[in-house]
C-alpha cells in the first residue's frame, strides 16, 4: 500500500503542477491529496512538498490551518479570473459552457474569500 500511496502522491503532484497553468484543473486539491498520500507513504516527500518554492505556497495555508495570506488570495483570484475570462472569450463556444466556467470561477472565488486570512506577524 505504501508504494501505491507514493505513486498516487506523485501523480497528484503532477496534476497539481499542471493545474497552475490549466484553468480547469485545480491545483490546491491535488496538492492537498498529495500531502495526504505522502503522509502515509513518505513523510520526507511530504515535508519537501510543503517547502517547495513554487508548489508549497499553494498548500501551506491549508495544511497548517493558519489561513491564506492576502497576497496568496489576491494572486489566486487574479490568475483564476484571467484564465477563466480568457477561456470564456476565446475558447468556449457555447453559452452554457461560458456560464458554467463563470459559475465555477464565482464559486471558487467565494470559497477563497471565505477562507481564513493569515495576518502578517
Amino acid at each position: 500500500m505504501r508504494w501505491l500511496f507514493f505513486c498516487l502522491g506523485w501523480l497528484c503532484v503532477a496534476l497539481g503542477f499542471l493545474g497552475v497553468f490549466l484553468p480547469l484543473l485545480p491545483t490546491t486539491p491535488f496538492l492537498l491529496l498529495a500531502l495526504f498520500l505522502f503522509a502515509r507513504s513518505s513523510p520526507r516527500w511530504r515535508l519537501a512538498l510543503m517547502r517547495h518554492r513554487l508548489l508549497g505556497p499553494y498548500i501551506r495555508g491549508y495544511a497548517s490551518k493558519e489561513g491564506l495570506s492576502v497576497r496568496a488570495k489576491a494572486t489566486t483570484l487574479a490568475v483564476m479570473w484571467a484564465t477563466m475570462l480568457f477561456s470564456v472569450i476565446f475558447i468556449a463556444e457555447t453559452w452554457w459552457l461560458r456560464l458554467l466556467l463563470l459559475g465555477i470561477a464565482a464559486g471558487v472565488s467565494v470559497h477563497i474569500l471565505l477562507k481564513k486570512t493569515r495576518r502578517p506577524s
